[in-house]
């Protein structure tokens, strides 16, 4: 069978793609950044004898890289960027490795290995068995802030795909038919005239007043929006000490919708909250466009496909070491709102999952209609082909995303588990759409219908370019491991 080749061949060769995980998680590497990780990545997909391209889209870490020819074609992501300031050691406290330094909160450093071992075993076996197809494996830098896949999209490097397939550690195990809210990521930054705040005030014009005067009417704002819509900021920059009226000031903020419809209008609303505060504080405005991102089309065939799979390799087993360490993380945070959370989400008998730590369990598809208050990337993709981005436990069940927490079993044995079962559950799924034209003809007709004669175009205004001089800047400024 097919599949149990597949299968075998990564249980042989798992080592290999284990350790690229590992590195990566000791790189840690912060989006448009990720060097060392997209490097290594790439100099492993030339080995295997890929056809490579890394640095597209204007993105020196962006990898494209393709085997095989001819129809279906297929591909896979594969993400390596880390988290600002969450830095832990493999260890069941909070404990940095180096403070203030980036980690791997939300598990790439397994998302890519991941992707990586699946298509390199692929394309072992495509060309033992002779099959006809094309694979393409997307190292999709920045998926945490500046969203890579969306200037990816706009290049046309997702053009021609039939599917597109991407694991995602996560707490459970499960294909989600939930869509995600659309985002745009977009910095205000004000420029006023410095003076001393006692002696002379009058001759100052206070970049930070503007900024303050935004916030409040953004605040105002959230009255009269939909109340699936989401606005957040941060004040990047406010100036210096409190006896300079400070002439810069910066902000940085994600506007979030279920539909870019109705993302569009709130966001024009908020344009005119920024100019006004610069009218009333006689500043000039910048505003800075980063990046903009869709929601998710899901897709049901495709999710019940990866269930499907999951249930035919069957979960990992968990050592009495690693459920012990998992129990000593879990100590970490509330039970309560652990189980408020299983239950906002729906998830069946949550219950019964009051005192497990890493699930076992595999989910049925759920959420179809429903919209995650988060986003991804992974939305635009959906726009332009089936695609589907499961889960797999990597984390312990309870502990929040984003935390020193996952960070901690990341870099573990729970990791090097969730990436051998994703990747053997991945590899299942592209053999069934490689070789039964059926069953990638259903996974299509989902897709024609939830789009609903709707067409991609990218949702990056004209001129909007990488935000490379900020992450480098950034990067600079940060504590590296």
């Amino acid at each position: 069978m097919l599949k149990d080749k597949a299968w075998n061949w990564i249980d042989e060769h798992k080592d290999e793609f284990i350790e690229v995980a590992d590195k990566v998680w000791q790189y840690a590497e912060l989006g448009l950044v990720e060097t060392k990780s997209s490097k290594l990545i790439a100099e492993k997909l030339e080995k295997h004898g890929f056809k490579v391209q890394l640095g597209v889209a204007k993105m020196p870490t962006a990898i494209v890289a393709e085997w095989g020819s001819g129809k279906p074609v297929i591909g896979f992501q594969g993400e390596y960027d880390a988290l600002p300031g969450i830095s832990n050691k493999i260890s069941s406290k909070q404990d940095p490795l180096v403070k203030g330094a980036p980690g791997h909160g939300c598990g790439h450093n397994v998302h890519g290995a991941t992707a990586l071992a699946v298509v390199v075993g692929l394309r072992y076996l495509m060309e033992e068995e002779e099959l006809p197809g094309t694979i393409r494996f997307f190292g999709t830098p920045a998926e945490e802030n500046y969203g890579g896949k969306v200037f990816m999209a706009r290049d046309g490097y997702y053009d021609g795909l039939d599917a597109c397939l991407s694991h995602h550690p996560s707490s459970m195990n499960g294909a989600s038919l939930k869509s995600s809210t659309a985002v745009n990521g977009v910095k205000f930054i004000y420029r006023g005239k410095t003076a001393h705040a006692a002696g002379n005030p009058e001759m100052g014009r206070s970049a930070l007043d503007a900024i303050e005067l935004m916030n409040t009417g953004v605040n105002f704002l959230r009255e009269h929006i939909i109340s699936d819509a989401r606005i957040h900021y941060v004040i990047e920059e406010g100036g210096g000490q409190p006896n300079v009226v400070p002439d810069y000031a910066r902000s940085w903020y994600y506007i979030r919708a279920p539909e870019r419809e109705q993302l569009d209008p709130i966001y024009k609303r908020i344009l005119k909250i920024a100019e006004g505060a610069a009218l009333m504080t006689e500043t000039e405005l910048e505003v800075l466009f980063l990046d903009a991102l869709y929601n998710i089309i899901p897709n049901k065939p495709l999710a019940e496909l990866v269930v499907k799979n999951m249930r035919e390799v069957g979960t990992p087993e968990w050592s009495e070491k690693e459920l012990e360490f998992a129990k000593e993380i879990a100590s970490n945070f509330s039970v309560d709102a652990k189980m408020d959370a299983l239950k906002r989400n729906k998830i069946p008998n949550y219950q019964k999952y009051r005192d497990v730590h890493l699930m076992t369990d595999i989910l049925d598809p759920l959420g179809d209609g429903e919209t995650s208050p988060g986003s991804s990337d992974v939305g635009d993709i959906s726009w332009i082909c089936p695609t589907i981005e499961f889960g797999t436990t990597s984390a312990v069940l309870g502990a929040p995303g984003h935390s020193w927490a996952f960070v901690a079993t990341s870099g573990s044995s729970i990791g090097h588990k969730s990436l051998v079962f994703a990747a053997k559950t991945m590899a299942g799924v592209a053999l069934e759409l490689l070789t039964d034209e059926k069953v990638l003809a259903k996974a299509k007709k989902d897709h024609l219908a939830r789009m609903g004669g709707k067409t991609y175009s990218t949702p990056l205004p004209e001129g909007v370019e990488v935000p490379l001089a900020i992450a480098e800047e950034n990067w600079e400024k940060t504590p590296k491991q």
